[in-house]
């Protein structure tokens, strides 16, 4: 869809933090490019967000992550292609991703706390909330030229 608003013009400070905390996620957190991005692209695929579904896969190629990973993530449960930590980091997102679906549950959590520390399962449920919010941003104003999505690289 064409942008209905230049809203990086409309709100860029807000447009520039969203930025500034995909910039920390990426550069100084710790976690893995690859994992990163497929959280990224297992929510957008979710959402039904084409523009950013294709960011990732393409951030993900550029990584060289096999496409049988890249095209699979919606199917994780039934591949083999995903380590125990991913498949954590997936579960979560899942959960964080459908909050209303019967909210985060204890199980989940636990889940992803038996393969991230405190600090790692707070950057990772930033990264999920920070692209649940560009997918949300991308749907309703439209993709807009420019648009820096959640991959503001180091």
């Amino acid at each position: 869809m064409a942008a209905r608003l230049s809203y990086a013009k409309l709100a860029p400070e807000g447009m520039a933090r969203m930025a500034a905390l995909g910039h920390y996620l990426n550069s100084e957190t710790g976690l893995e490019p690859v994992l990163l991005d497929l959280v990224r692209l297992l929510a957008s695929r979710m959402n039904g967000c084409e523009y950013c579904t294709n960011l990732h896969s393409t951030e993900l190629r550029k990584l060289n992550e096999p496409e049988e990973r890249i095209m699979g993530v919606v199917e994780w449960r039934g591949s083999s292609a995903y380590t125990q930590r991913e498949r954590a980091a997936f579960a979560w997102t899942e959960a964080v991703t459908n909050i209303q679906d019967g909210h985060a549950s204890d199980a989940v959590y636990a889940q992803v706390r038996e393969h991230f520390g405190e600090a790692d399962t707070v950057n990772l449920t930033l990264t999920i909330t920070t692209i649940n919010a560009w997918n949300r941003i991308a749907i309703s104003l439209g993709e807009y030229p420019g648009h820096v999505g959640a991959v503001a690289k180091p």
